[in-house]
């Protein structure tokens, strides 16, 4: 698990144009350079397939460790995230519960803020699913 810090790979340049107000939480653009890492939806289940709760904050949580587990498979970090895509059952739910998704997304993810997008899906293949999440990484040649 990454510490609550900045984290920043050497291979990534973080775009942020002249002007424009800094995003919270998420990044406009990033240029990168390295071998690519394609990571599927992992949602809040653990190694054994378990749920390890019914809680948005808490399967964010683990949704974002597994995604680090699987990084690390390719010795990567959370640094070397570009990209994550996050689909939630609830946006009403998520935005209710932002505090406790940011704590979880920063004591996983550090504070490394790739670009991201968020979308509501009306299901995720697994009922007890509220929250999805793949990412895209590139790590340094």
């Amino acid at each position: 698990m990454a510490s609550a810090k900045l984290l920043r790979a050497s291979n990534l340049q973080f775009l942020q144009p002249a002007g424009w107000l800094q995003p919270k939480g998420y990044s406009n653009g990033i240029v990168a350079t390295g071998r690519q890492i394609f990571v599927g939806g992992m949602i809040g289940w653990n190694e054994a397939g378990e749920f390890v709760s019914d809680e948005l904050g808490e399967q964010t949580r683990q949704a974002l460790q597994n995604i680090v587990a699987v990084l690390a498979e390719a010795h990567a970090g959370p640094e070397h995230v570009v990209r994550l895509t996050w689909y939630v059952t609830d946006k009403q739910e998520y935005l209710a519960n932002a505090k406790a998704i940011g704590a979880a997304y920063r004591s996983v993810m550090g504070y490394h803020f790739p670009v991201m997008a968020l979308v509501q899906v009306v299901a995720l293949v697994e009922d007890r699913a509220k929250v999805e999440i793949e990412a895209t990484a590139v790590i340094p040649e």
